[in-house]
Parts: C-alpha cells; sequence; structure tokens
C-alpha cells in the first residue's frame, strides 16, 4: 500500500523539489529535497537511515570546515578561508544525492542551478567557486568512507529456523503469499558505525522467555490490539499505525526537525501552538541562526538514527526472535497456560521480514526524539504531517508522548510486542545520548 500511494503523489513531489523551498537557508532546503528524493526512490526505512546520515554527514562536514565550531564527523581538514557555507552546503548534498539516487540526477541539478544562483545575489563569484570545489571535496570524502562501512557485504539469506520463539519466513497476511525468502538486510548487523564503538554496544538482554507472565502481556495485548478484526482497537488508534507506516522514520523526524529550526525566531521561542517552547540542555546549543548550527541538528539527528539502526539489527540477529504472527498461530507448544493459539489470527499490517525483537522504528524513533528532546526541550509541542497520508496530523506535547504514539502503533498494527518497543526505544535513547557527548563537540 505505502508502494502504490508514493508511486501515485510521485509528480508533485518532483514539482515540490524542483520549486523553489520557504527553508531557513540551503542546509534546511536541500535537507528537504533529500527527503523527497527518498519518497521518490521508495527507499526503505533502514537504508534510509545510511542515506540520510550520508547527505547530511556531507553537509556538516562541508559548512563546518569552513567555519570550524565543532569537531567534524569525518573530514578533519579545514575549508578554503572566504568559500561561500551556502555553496559548500549545496554542493555536498547535490553530490551525496546524486550518488544515492543518481535517476533524479535532472531534477538535482535544476534544483542546484537555483540554489546557486540566488546566492550569487549576494555572494562573490569566486566565493562560491571555492565553496563548490570544497563541498564536493568533502562529500566524495564521506562517500568513500562509507563504501567500505559493510554496505557492499554480499550475504547469505537468513532462512531463520522453526524452533518454538524462533523467526522464520512470516505469511503476509493479511495479503497472499510469504513476506521474504530470507529476513531483510542482515548486512547492517555488521556495519561500521558512524559514532558508537561498535553494533553491539548497546545489545539488550534477550526478549521475553515464552513461559514468563511479561511474555504472556505482550502476547495477548498484540493478539487483541493487532488484529486485523479488532474491536478494541479505536479509530485514532488504527489511523496513528497507518501513519508512522506511511513514511520512513527518518522523513517523518526530518520534517519534524525542519518545522522546529523554521519556526518563529528559528530558535523555539513560541512553537505552533502559541505555547512557549521550554529548552533542555545547554541553552548554547540553542540559537538556531546560522547554517553550521543547521547542520548540526540535523548532523546529529540523522548519525543517531543511522547508529540506532545498526544497533537494532545487530539485536535482531542475535536473539532472532519470532513474530506475533507466527507466535500467535503457531504458540500451541510455548508452555505458558496464559496464551491461546488461534490459527487464523492476521495482523492489521503484513509483517517486515526480519526479527521482532526490538523494533526497528522505535529504535531510531527513540534516537531521534532524544537528540530533537535535547536541542528543543522535551515540553515542546509540535506537529507532524505525512504527504503519504494527505490530510493526516498528528499533535503531540512532548516528545515522550510522541515515542508513546510509535509504541503503540507498531503493536497495534500487530507486527511487534510490547517489549520490543520498549527495549527498541531504549536502545535508540542510549545511542542519542553518546552521540550527544562524543561527536559535534565545540571547538574551543
Amino acid at each position: 500500500m505505502k508502494t502504490h500511494c508514493v508511486r501515485l503523489l510521485l509528480p508533485l513531489l518532483l514539482i515540490s523539489i524542483v520549486a523553489r523551498t520557504a527553508r531557513a537557508d540551503e542546509v534546511t532546503e536541500w535537507n528537504e529535497i533529500m527527503l523527497r528524493a527518498s519518497l521518490i526512490a521508495v527507499a526503505s526505512p533502514l537504508t534510509m537511515t545510511r542515506n540520510a546520515a550520508i547527505v547530511q554527514a556531507s553537509v556538516f562536514d562541508a559548512v563546518n570546515g569552513i567555519e570550524r565550531r565543532y569537531s567534524p564527523i569525518h573530514v578533519s581538514a579545514s575549508g578554503p578561508a572566504g568559500a561561500s557555507q551556502r555553496a559548500a552546503a549545496v554542493q555536498a548534498a547535490y553530490v551525496a544525492l546524486v550518488k544515492l539516487y543518481p535517476t533524479q540526477l535532472t531534477t538535482f541539478d535544476a534544483r542546484r542551478a537555483v540554489s546557486l544562483t540566488a546566492i550569487a545575489e549576494s555572494e562573490s563569484s569566486s566565493a562560491i567557486a571555492s565553496g563548490v570545489a570544497w563541498g564536493d571535496n568533502v562529500a566524495n570524502q564521506i562517500w568513500a568512507w562509507r563504501l567500505t562501512d559493510g554496505i557492499a557485504n554480499t550475504t547469505p539469506s537468513w532462512t531463520g529456523n522453526t524452533a518454538i520463539g524462533q523467526w522464520r519466513p512470516t505469511l503476509n497476511v493479511p495479503y497472499p503469499g510469504t513476506s521474504a525468502n530470507g529476513a531483510g538486510y542482515p548486512q547492517f548487523v555488521f556495519m561500521t558505525p558512524w559514532v558508537i564503538a561498535s553494533p553491539s554496544l548497546f545489545r539488550p538482554g534477550p526478549p521475553p522467555s515464552l513461559g514468563s507472565a511479561q511474555y504472556a502481556r505482550d502476547f495477548n495485548e498484540t493478539k487483541s490490539m493487532g488484529s486485523l478484526s479488532s474491536a478494541a482497537r479505536t479509530t485514532d488508534q488504527t489511523t496513528a499505525a497507518y501513519f508512522w507506516n506511511s513514511a520512513t522514520a527518518s522523513y517523518l523526524w526530518g520534517n519534524v526537525a525542519l518545522g522546529l529550526i523554521d519556526g518563529p525566531g528559528n530558535a523555539g521561542d513560541r512553537n505552533d501552538y502559541g505555547q512557549e517552547v521550554r529548552n533542555g540542555g545547554n541553552d548554547s546549543n540553542h540559537h538556531h541562526t546560522s547554517p553550521v548550527e543547521h547542520a548540526r541538528i540535523l548532523g546529529q539527528l540523522t548519525v543517531a538514527m543511522a547508529d540506532a539502526a545498526i544497533g537494532c539489527w545487530d539485536a535482531k540477529y542475535t536473539y532472532n526472535y519470532w513474530r506475533p504472527v507466527t507466535a500467535i498461530r503457531e504458540t500451541a507448544d510455548d508452555g505458558n497456560s496464559l496464551t491461546t493459539p488461534d490459527v487464523t489470527w492476521s495482523p492489521l499490517f503484513a509483517t517486515p521480514a526480519h526479527p521482532e525483537y526490538p523494533s526497528g522504528h522505535s529504535c531510531v524513533s527513540g534516537a531521534a526524539s532524544a537528540i530533537l528532546a535535547h536541542e528543543f526541550g522535551e515540553r515542546t509541542s509540535f506537529r507532524m504531517d505525512s504527504d503519504v497520508m494527505i490530510g493526516e496530523t498528528r499533535s503531540f506535547r512532548s516528545f515522550a508522548e510522541a515515542l508513546e504514539d510509535v509504541k503503540d502503533a507498531r503493536v497495534f498494527a500487530g507486527i511487534h510486542f510490547r517489549t520490543a518497543t520498549e527495549v527498541g526505544t531504549a536502545l535508540g535513547a542510549s545511542v542519542a545520548r553518546t552521540v550527544l557527548q562524543n561527536s559535534f563537540n565545540p571547538v574551543h
């Protein structure tokens, strides 16, 4: 369904990419272009975490290299004096996007021409040329670095096994067929992280044992609330499940970040509810008025989400835990008197083709919400829209409230147990704290 909806929107999305946006600067404009390009390419949620980090790491190191305010992500050299930061941001994003989505070259060329023409209204041709050359250099260095991160590894199909509690290819119900011959994206298990020391750094303990009361609670909640025909799930809960599945987590949280950066005063002094936004963390981090600050926020966000995804996949394939559709249909021998099988049970959504524990969406959303809460304050109110579910808006009074909506959505879709979402958000938050502590540090 998600792919069909996106295809219907492609002409509109192409127009929106070429048209000049009303973003704060070229850093935020090209971040939006990246998000739209990912929709057009129908990038998977997991692939999108890596792609977004590549683009924003390129932009950050390019802009920050000219005005050295923070430690770099990868490129430690300094940019040329007098170079245009704006032009460097444009070129870095352009180079990365062309490599990631080469079929959209014509669109990127048009948008680059518009951006550089606008910059020429206030900056010299020599500064622009120098910025373009520097942005090109940085993006190519980032690209070469990440080509060796393990993405190109050839991995055998992960077929799981038929033991009780273990993942195996799932039924595609409520649609016909199976979800996949093997589990998805096992190369992410061994991928080189961006910041965290290893994929297993925040590996959680094992999922609940099948005979435990916790497992029974998880089982029965998903069985009741996540069923295709659930009478317990409300209309709003069903809508939330579809909303959070309508686009990648990178796209949804990326749009939140852009809205907060572009908000009143560019520093979140008042949000779109007319309420005061309380800043948490170092006050010096809340003056969002320059390209390097915007690049830092978006760089932190995307790198944290990418590393949370890597850590999540390490855990998924370590424990190889079964999905609800398998558990509920085949649970007769799980040894738990509090669980009852239902061989006809179907989830609201077709089940993704990889192990259940922990929840991938919860991992990356946990990282995203922690980064944004640190930057804008936990009690920030915001609205969230999806270009795929046009006209549907989710409103939240805090990042914690939004995160609860994410967790509920995965359970009520019938594709996860509650513990997988709780553990996933904790893993993501741990990754975010590490990113905040050990990268993007101010240069004194």
